[in-house]
């Protein structure tokens, strides 16, 4: 009679629904938050993929995760509906545009988070940092920033804030974009700096200084915005190239 009990909750849509929250607590799915495929989520947990499926839909009503047709389930909110149009309004910026609306948008997010992350916020954001620097490949490295940004984003508790920050953050998807960062990231001493950037950032979050954390960021923004003008401004060969958009624009934060 027990070991009947057993079987049946280990194959039940409460004890999937259990595991998986404890595995979106514990950051199991990625940088992205793209969780596997009900399948995968099955042979996973051990369990039936109608009750993986039954968990899913409730966690979707909770608004902890989304799905979108042929691309998966996500963890978080549904993005907001002009996002779908994403890669049109990036394909019509470039990389300074969005230094200069993060330099005005990151710095205001880290002081919101100083005031409102809680203690399972900041130990998210020195996970994500040191996977950063723990990483060997630019891809990664990439990918990692992007989430380690966007936990501070998501740790400041505005909604609307967020959903800007994923139209910027957006970018980091265009190959382009991800070429001259390579380029940026490519010194020893640059990944040095950012590493302790980071940490200032996290630090002053975790003891609620908005102001130390604000001015935090910007200055690790503005020396982000600095390398990269100088990756688009020198070839190969380190000749000033100056490209005219670099030459008219106003960098300045």
């Amino acid at each position: 009679m027990v070991q009947g009990k057993t079987s049946e909750a280990h194959d039940n849509s409460n004890y999937a629904l259990d595991r998986l929250r404890e595995l979106m607590a514990a950051g199991e799915f990625g940088a992205e938050g793209r969780l596997p495929t009900e399948r995968a989520l099955a042979e996973m947990l051990g369990i039936s993929r109608r009750a993986v499926r039954r968990a899913l839909e409730v966690l979707e009503a909770e608004g902890l995760i989304w799905r979108r047709q042929g691309s998966g389930t996500f963890i978080g909110e549904r993005p907001a509906r002009w996002s779908e149009h994403l890669g049109d309004l990036v394909a019509g910026t470039d990389f300074m545009e969005i230094m200069e609306v993060r330099l005005r948008i990151e710095p205001q997010l880290a002081q919101l988070a100083a005031m409102r992350a809680k203690p399972r916020d900041v130990e998210k954001m020195r996970d994500l940092a040191r996977k950063i620097a723990e990483s060997t490949d630019a891809d990664s490295k990439e990918l990692w920033d992007g989430a380690f940004h966007r936990q501070i984003a998501q740790a400041a508790g505005n909604q609307l804030f967020l959903s800007i920050f994923d139209l910027i953050n957006r970018v980091r998807q265009d190959e382009a974009w991800q070429a001259i960062r390579e380029r940026a990231r490519a010194s020893n001493r640059r990944q040095g700096a950012i590493h302790i950037q980071h940490a200032g950032i996290i630090d002053a979050i975790e003891v609620r200084d908005p102001a130390r954390a604000g001015e935090a960021m910007r200055e690790h923004l503005l020396g982000l915005q600095e390398v990269l003008i100088r990756a688009t401004s020198v070839d190969h060969t380190g000749a000033e190239t100056a490209p005219e958009d670099l030459k008219t624009r106003n960098v300045t934060a």
